[in-house]
C-alpha cells in the first residue's frame, strides 16, 4: 500500500466515522487559531502573495500562447 492509498483510506474512514462536515469544523477551528496567533495582517500577506502568483501564472500562459 502506498502512502497515498493509506492516507485516502484513513480519510474515508474518518469521513464515515465523523461525517463530511467534520473537515469543515476542524478547518474553521484551525483558521480561527491562526487568526488569533498571527493576526489579520497574516491573511493580508498570504492573500497578496497568492494574487501575485496568479498574475505571474497568467502572464506565463499568455506568453506561451503568443509563442505558438
Amino acid at each position: 500500500m502506498t502512502i497515498e492509498e493509506a492516507a485516502r483510506k484513513g480519510g474515508n474512514t474518518t469521513k464515515e466515522r465523523y461525517g463530511p462536515d467534520f473537515y469543515s469544523r476542524i478547518g474553521r477551528k484551525g483558521g480561527q487559531r491562526v487568526a488569533r496567533e498571527r493576526g489579520p495582517d497574516f491573511y493580508s500577506e498570504i492573500g497578496r502573495k497568492g494574487g501575485e502568483a496568479r498574475v505571474a501564472q497568467s502572464r506565463k500562459l499568455e506568453s506561451e500562447r503568443s509563442e505558438e
